[in-house]
């Protein structure tokens, strides 16, 4: 496979979730990127699409890209943008924390993930990638 290939870009609103999902999945597999790995990076993705849709303004614009070694997702939103700091620390429900859990669980089961603004004062990008297998 190329390196540097977009698998997959999408504009989706709540109901696409179920196809994004479906989607990630076969494009990871077709990456190379095995289980159980493959399973949580479409878990990651899932949360980090479904954050979009709830709290930033209901739709968002995937793109999943092949790079060098690594599968990468981009997630962005048109809502009112975040930085890295809301991602709490530990697990949601320990210490106080009482949101955050989706993007934590996403963090956690990255190899990579940042959160940048989409644009002036609107929206945010989060990127994850996991690494892919060597051979």
């Amino acid at each position: 496979m190329l390196t540097n290939e977009r698998l997959c870009r999408l504009h989706f609103t709540s109901r696409d979730l179920p196809r994004i999902r479906i989607e990630v999945e076969e494009c990871a597999a077709a990456a190379g990127l095995g289980e159980p790995r493959r399973g949580e990076f479409v878990v990651a993705v899932d949360a980090v699409a479904t954050n979009a849709v709830e709290h930033a303004g209901g739709t968002g614009r995937l793109v999943l890209r092949h790079l060098e070694g690594e599968l990468e997702c981009q997630v962005e939103d048109s809502g009112p943008g975040f930085s890295e700091d809301v991602i709490p620390e530990l697990a949601p429900g320990v210490a106080g924390a009482t949101a955050g859990r989706g993007l934590w669980l996403a963090k956690l089961v990255t190899d990579r993930l940042t959160v940048e603004p989409a644009g002036p004062g609107c929206g945010a990008v989060v990127t994850l990638a996991v690494r892919l297998p060597c051979g």
